[in-house]
């Protein structure tokens, strides 16, 4: 069967392309898939999935496990929705980005079952970055904008570090403590099942850490007990910002000291709101900006769209900016506020080659000409990124035992 394997630059207006190819009016190449039946893989057709079994309370996709789909970790949603995909029994299936969100173990095993289901449907995979490309796919081929023309893959779409000089504004709150975060021997359980066991961590003021971990080990709650949000927390020796959890602070004043990220932010940004008012938001803590920025306020969203590029697009509707310029613009919201800490939650998911540069770019730049600790958290060990330290989270019946690697250490030896 003819399979093709196609690198998507961040420019392209993917939606367009999918619905271009399943309304059987793809010219070039692909035009051999308009008289054939196809169907969608992709995360948001799973997340529809999901949301239609809970408006009808059905087990469409799963009823032979009598579970919903919603109730499966991600790796197995994944593997589940394929099945559920195949039973429709399209001619071929468009994958888009199958692999982003999943664990190395995950991926190899959604690759493998990939390869077995292509010698009876066609494949259409969808990727953004090249390493993940499928090696026994022989058609390949790249496409850079809306006429969605394939062209070869050459080394240009290969990631390399792009040699930007960000140049940090100068804008800092003092934090008078050195430790930002300290668990010691935390435990957390839903319903008699162990998320995490006996959890020992300090973040330091400067550190950048990573934070990996298979899917369900335990990353999210991990991440909602450093924001305050998890009630989780009372009662354990955890102290957040020099404050024992429980001791009297609100949330909201450990989120001021937080600055964060994450793909689903970009979906909160859906009103008018320009580039230069997202920015600003960041001061807030809003999706929005509903409080007159002060004169210095303003001066530092300036300083900052001029360090990332953007300066010429600062009324520009947000949401109409690419992909890659909105992943930088809320990186910058993160930082704004100079918070101690900023969380940087799968921040280069679903962007292409180029734009995993210009953001590690700018992530290195924050770590090397500010204080601010980061704890960036991606299933991929990114070769051009730089942390100090890793935390691993690795599953056990009792819950997730943390696994601390000092990679300065290591590398000093």
């Amino acid at each position: 069967m003819k399979h093709w394997d196609i690198l998507l630059s961040n420019q392209v207006d993917k939606k367009s392309f999918i619905n271009t190819i399943l309304s059987g009016n793809i010219q070039g190449d692909l035009a051999v898939f308009n008289p054939l039946k196809g169907i969608l893989y992709s995360d948001i057709s799973i997340q529809k999935l999901i949301e239609e079994e809970f408006i009808h309370e059905s087990m469409e996709a799963t009823a032979e496990f009598h579970r919903n789909l919603r109730t499966f970790s991600s790796g197995e949603r994944k593997k589940e929705f394929l099945k559920y995909c195949l039973k429709k029994n399209p001619d071929y299936i468009i994958l888009d980005n199958p692999l982003d969100h999943l664990d190395q173990a995950s991926r190899i095993q959604l690759a493998k079952e990939i390869e077995v289901i292509s010698n009876s449907v066609r494949i259409i995979q969808l990727v953004n970055r090249n390493i993940d490309l499928l090696p026994f796919i022989t058609n390949k081929a790249h496409i850079s904008d809306n006429s969605f023309e394939l062209k070869p893959i050459n080394g240009s779409e290969k990631n390399s570090l792009e040699n930007n000089s960000y140049k940090i504004p100068i804008h800092r709150e003092v934090f008078d403590d050195s430790v930002l975060i300290k668990m010691n021997d935390l435990s957390v359980s839903y319903d008699e099942r162990p998320i995490i066991d006996s959890l020992s961590w300090t973040i330091k003021q400067g550190e950048f850490w990573h934070l990996i971990g298979p899917n369900g080990s335990g990353k999210s709650t991990l991440l909602s007990l450093i924001s305050g949000e998890n009630p989780k927390g009372y009662g354990q020796d955890l102290e957040i910002f020099g404050r024992k959890k429980g001791s009297g602070e609100s949330v909201w004043e450990i989120k001021k000291r937080i600055g964060f990220f994450n793909t689903a932010m970009t979906d909160l940004f859906s009103r008018n709101s320009t580039l230069e008012e997202m920015i600003l938001s960041g001061f807030f803590d809003s999706i929005g900006l509903y409080r007159q920025p002060t004169t210095l306020q303003k001066k530092i969203a300036a300083d900052w769209l001029e360090t990332i590029e953007m300066t010429h697009l600062k009324k520009k509707i947000f949401n109409r900016l690419s992909i890659g310029q909105q992943r930088i613009a809320l990186i910058a919201r993160a930082v704004i506020k100079h918070p101690p800490l900023l969380i940087l939650d799968e921040p280069l998911e679903g962007l292409d080659d180029h734009n995993v540069s210009l953001v590690i770019q700018l992530i290195n730049t924050i770590k090397k000409e500010t204080n601010i600790s980061i704890l960036f958290v991606s299933h991929r060990m990114e070769p051009n990124l730089f942390p100090d330290s890793i935390l691993e989270l690795k599953p056990s019946p009792t819950g997730s035992k943390g696994v601390i690697n000092h990679l300065f250490e290591i590398q000093s030896k």
